[in-house]
């Protein structure tokens, strides 16, 4: 199963043996005929509106589903932390009006770990970091003028009790702190619902 947010609601792209919701108000579920230009048709009515909570797309072949669904797109790939200390608190940052954790571009030649270990250093200042376990990616689309953008990001637990910490202006993050996620996540913080997803999931490993 696939879980990619366009414009905030969830497209899952299932194979036909995972299918077991059926259409509601506001559930859409339909079996993908194999044509590709078909999932333009999906992908425009959730960039153009909230009509449906969630949209569900069903193949007997998932991969070739998945596959046809990114060759509309231009992927990226990125990868970030959620970094917890020892009092479970985890590292926000605030940047242009929304709570997200740190992440940015996977570097040619760079492991995705790299990458996110890389990217939580410069986004927060904290120099001291360990790795742990990677957490279930997140795929979401966004337009860049009329080019169609697929971003998949690679998660990973990290560990740090550092106090030191200076937000990356020149990225516009005007604010790095450690919050409960718990209570966090209950404020119903202006949040995208990618971040929340893989915060939850690392609350509850």
């Amino acid at each position: 199963m696939y879980k990619i947010y366009i414009n905030e609601t969830p497209l899952y792209l299932k194979s036909t043996d995972d299918l077991s919701e059926s259409a509601n108000s506001r559930t859409l579920v339909a079996r993908y005929p194999g044509r590709p230009k078909f999932l333009l048709h999906y992908a425009d009515m959730l960039e153009k509106g909230k009509r449906f909570d969630r949209v569900i797309l069903y193949a007997d072949q998932i991969e070739q589903l998945f596959q046809d669904f990114v060759s509309h797109y231009v992927l990226i790939k990125a990868a970030g932390g959620v970094v917890q200390n020892s009092n479970n608190e985890v590292l926000f940052i605030f940047r242009r009006g929304w709570w997200d954790l740190p992440k940015g571009k996977i570097d040619t030649g760079e492991t995705p770990a790299a990458a996110a270990l890389r990217e939580v250093m410069e986004e927060t200042g904290l120099q001291q970091l360990v790795l742990g376990q990677s957490l279930d990616n997140t795929w979401h689309t966004y337009r860049d003028g009329k080019q169609r953008i697929l971003k998949v990001t690679y998660w990973y637990k990290m560990q740090s009790d550092a106090t030191r910490m200076t937000p990356q202006i020149e990225e516009g993050i005007e604010k790095v702190c450690w919050l409960d996620a718990s209570t966090f996540l209950n404020q119903q913080p202006k949040l995208y619902a990618s971040i929340r997803d893989v915060l939850q999931q690392a609350i509850e490993i």
